[in-house]
């Protein structure tokens, strides 16, 4: 199946451009062309995609402000800043961007960029990491209300939490809730024991990890054992794993 692809740029030449390096590269499909910020926000609300090329200084809402709210919808779409402005490069990496590249850019660089999405879109390689230790109470409960009540949730059975669709939704081994209460509330009531904040999306709990695989230049991506569901974690929040670790 070809990875879906969104191009956001004020420019048309450069919309042009983009396209056609992408189409000569398999396994893609460009999805939506669009010339400003509101453009992708009204796109987004009915459609998914997989990868977008934003430029950062579009008309309404900018590249940065898209991106945002791209990785709010779903943290694992692939976001890639194509902008003649390098001075935006810290702010992109706060939305764990894919890549930056500046413009005018070579041919040769922006395929290097979607060869790299095809493979860590496959990757299958990587250290394991045997599951942790950490255990906690059989009593522990994580007491959440949503609009169908009040649920207790065995804070043993989580095994991941992530933002999903402007919501949050906790992933148990048996079952999953969705609740309007935001991460870092959730972080500060599950405590750091067996919970870690993974990424600005994602809190994810340790014990239950078995592989840690690249993806992407600044994040990793992680599996958890007989579960299909995975989550992302930084370059700096994996650093500190490791030393949790011991590794």
């Amino acid at each position: 199946m070809n990875l879906r692809v969104l191009i956001a740029d004020d420019d048309f030449g450069m919309r042009i451009v983009l396209k056609k390096i992408i189409e000569r590269v398999e396994g893609f499909e460009i999805v939506a062309e669009l010339e400003d910020g509101e453009q992708v926000l009204s796109f987004l609300e009915n459609e998914s995609i997989d990868v977008a090329f934003l430029d950062i200084e579009m008309p309404g809402a900018n590249g940065l402000e898209c991106g945002k709210i791209i990785a709010d919808i779903n943290p694992k779409t692939i976001i890639i800043f194509a902008t003649a402005h390098n001075e935006y490069m810290p702010e992109a990496f706060e939305v764990y961007a894919f890549d930056y590249i500046i413009k005018p850019f070579k041919i040769g660089r922006v395929i290097k960029t979607l060869e790299k999405i095809k493979e860590t879109s496959t990757a299958e390689n990587s250290k394991e990491m045997e599951k942790s230790i950490f255990q906690q109470n059989d009593f522990d409960k994580l007491i959440i209300k949503n609009k169908e009540g009040i649920n207790f949730i065995d804070t043993k059975n989580i095994v991941l939490i992530q933002r999903e669709d402007r919501s949050t939704v906790i992933y148990t081994t048996d079952n999953k809730y969705i609740t309007s209460e935001g991460l870092g509330n959730l972080e500060k009531r599950l405590g750091k024991t067996t919970f870690f904040r993974s990424h600005k999306s994602y809190i994810i709990n340790i014990s239950k990890i078995t592989k840690v695989s690249p993806y992407g230049r600044w994040t990793y991506i992680i599996n958890f054992k007989d579960y299909e569901k995975d989550a992302l974690i930084t370059h700096k929040k994996f650093a500190e794993l490791q030393k949790l670790f011991g590794l």
